[in-house]
């Protein structure tokens, strides 16, 4: 039962994790290190060229359209109320999915076009306003539709089963199995009730951990490239990672996690309160454990979890060569934590224009057939992208768009090689999009966030292959595999070893355990040991890692980076080996949105994440990878 988040749809949510770091990604994010063109003067919105703007006009001609709409929604809402207490027969649940539909509909388009009017300059106090008038909406909406679902699931199982199978009722037998999956995990209204009033307790640790770690958290200053005192952040501390001073990478890591080891002994209460709380939650609603509470939205069974970290385990080995290989090619004699994300060749110089952007990601992608090379390019010239930086403009890159009308993508283009990636990775998840849209009815349509990164990462994937290709210059080939190298780094070793911690904490409190400062620290050291391997000189500092990574307040997400990247990577390496047949496949993925659940999508697409496969594909890429960085390394 799709109903417009007041924050954002999926594709443009994955893209914000990715580039907010709210799963410690971005603030360990690999950056392609190129030597920009010279920036041009940031014009005002009103000098954009209509050109390099995205088409809004195709959602909402003018104001007035808008205010129209807005209002049907808000005239629609009181019919709501004439349904409360009708739903149990087929033809009156019939009506109500019908008119949920069409007014979930409406809303998402007000949302969309409001948020994107607000995005193209933030400062605008006319789409300002508007952008607050549409969320108060989505809220108003969210409460109308509120009742439907304990409604229908107040019946015995069955009256549920009757409805499943009713013929008035053919098409939202998905929504009713799901329901009714879920019933087992429904407690009683008095019950739901009083676990709706606790509900802002419950949030309390990620609270009281976002105002520690983003507003009271202070970091000492050091001495920069230039021997100037400067005052380190979050946002400067990879950049000093980066430096190619050694002394300066160290004193950063140093400040940063003496810093986090001052307050490990709140820092760790407030993980373990978290922790506590999950089990709380799994206890109540009767989970086997919060793992499986986790994975159940999705129906993921847990052997994809296990199955994950078992199979990363077995690649750890090529990790180990890898730090070997940067130890060597960094030529030091012991390689330390905070020499992981200092460039291991010099700047490359690749200027490319937004034009030559479009058409490299566009050869790229001819693996993937002329039906979607044709609507790519119609993406890539027709309204879909907003292209440039303009004063005011929200920075990054996502992807959005509303049910009924061709996807958005912003960009904040530079020249660079950076941007090219975020264009093939946008253009990604657009892609996704437009498949599901045209190919699912709206109820059907969204995919889920276990999807989300697969397209997007299939592209870059796709992209990196063909630069790979065509390059001819060892140094410019070098630059690219290690670019490549330490996405598998970030997005698939890292981000496993993240979710082992998370399974390791949450087995110690459902064991009766606690989790002490010292504790958590010896299980983050000993995991860091085993991931780098024996070239890798483990800093005692890394032990106060776990102490920063906000996605741990969000338990059990992070290992859908990897899942994706393996299955994005896979997927690759069968369109380019196997032709047609895994484009065909791949193509039925993208156009099954959320049909299906997730696993089932992937597995009829050739994906299979119940078994270690995919992760294995993607190592094996990753294996092939690292042969030829030691070949070059000669």
């Amino acid at each position: 039962m799709k109903v417009i988040p007041i924050t954002v749809t999926l594709s443009m949510l994955a893209c914000l994790l990715a580039s907010t770091g709210a799963a410690g990604k971005a603030q360990e994010k690999p950056k392609i290190l190129t030597r920009r063109a010279p920036m041009n003067q940031i014009v005002e919105r009103k000098d954009v060229p209509a050109e390099h703007q995205w088409r809004l006009e195709d959602l909402f001609s003018d104001q007035k359209a808008w205010d129209k709409e807005y209002q049907e929604v808000k005239d629609a809402l009181p019919k709501f109320k004439e349904l409360q207490g009708k739903l149990s027969e087929p033809l009156a649940i019939k009506k109500c999915f019908e008119l949920e539909d069409d007014v979930s509909q409406h809303n998402e388009r007000l949302y969309v076009y409001a948020s994107m009017k607000h995005h193209e300059d933030t400062a605008d106090p006319t789409y300002m306003a508007l952008s607050d008038k549409a969320k108060r909406l989505s809220v108003e909406v969210g409460e109308a539709l509120s009742f439907i679902s304990p409604e229908i699931l107040s019946m015995s199982d069955e009256q549920l089963q009757k409805l499943v199978a009713s013929p008035e009722l053919a098409f939202y037998k998905r929504s009713l199995e799901e329901l009714i999956r879920e019933k087992q995990h429904v407690l009683s209204g008095a019950e739901e009730a009083l676990l709706a009033q606790v509900g802002n307790i419950s949030q309390a640790p990620g609270t009281i951990f976002s105002m520690l770690n983003n507003a009271d958290m202070k970091f000492p200053k050091i001495k920069n490239d230039k021997g100037q005192e400067v005052e380190l952040t979050h946002g400067s501390y990879i950049q000093f990672l980066e430096s190619r001073n050694r002394e300066v990478r160290k004193n950063a890591f140093e400040a940063v996690y003496g810093t986090y080891s001052k307050q490990k002994n709140t820092i760790a209460s407030t993980l373990a309160a978290n922790v506590t709380k999950n089990v709380f939650y799994s206890k109540v609603r009767k989970y086997p454990s919060v793992l499986e509470m986790s994975l159940f939205g999705d129906n993921i069974n847990k052997e994809v979890y296990t199955n994950l970290i078992g199979a990363i385990h077995d690649a750890l080995p090529l990790m180990h060569r890898y730090m070997a290989l940067r130890k060597k090619l960094l030529k030091v004699d012991e390689l330390h934590m905070y020499d992981l994300f200092v460039p291991l060749v010099d700047e490359y110089d690749m200027n490319i224009t937004y034009e030559e952007a479009k058409k490299t990601v566009l050869d790229s992608l001819k693996p993937l057939g002329e039906d979607y090379l044709k609507v790519l390019g119609e993406g890539l010239s027709g309204g879909w992208i907003d292209i440039y930086e303009n004063v005011g403009k929200r920075n990054g890159a996502y992807s959005w768009g509303a049910y009924g009308t061709h996807p958005y993508v912003l960009l904040n283009h530079k020249d660079n090689l950076n941007s090219m990636f975020t264009l093939t990775h946008e253009m990604g998840h657009a892609m996704h999009s437009f498949y599901s849209d045209t190919n699912q009815p709206y109820r059907y349509a969204q995919y889920t966030i276990f999807l989300a990164e697969v397209a997007s990462t299939l592209n870059e994937a796709l992209l990196m292959d063909y630069m790979l290709k065509h390059s001819t210059d060892p140094k410019a080939k070098m630059y690219l595999l290690t670019y490549y190298m330490d996405q598998f780094r970030t997005t698939v070793f890292r981000q496993t070893m993240f979710a082992e911690f998370e399974k390791i904490i949450h087995e110690k409190v459902e064991a009766g355990d606690s989790l002490t400062p010292q504790e958590l620290s010896q299980i983050y050291y000993d995991l860091n040991l085993q991931y780098y391997g024996k070239d890798m000189a483990v800093d005692k500092d890394i032990e106060m890692e776990w102490a920063r990574i906000p996605h741990f307040y969000n338990s059990f997400y992070v290992y859908k980076y990897a899942t994706g990247f393996s299955a994005a990577t896979s997927f690759a390496k069968q369109i380019l080996t196997e032709g047609q047949p895994a484009v065909d496949r791949y193509l039925g993925f993208l156009k099954s949105g959320g049909s299906d659940y997730s696993i089932n999508i992937l597995k009829r697409a050739g994906v299979d994440m119940s078994t270690p496969e995919p992760v294995k594909q993607a190592m094996s890429v990753f294996k092939d990878l690292l042969d030829q960085m030691e070949q070059l390394a000669k």
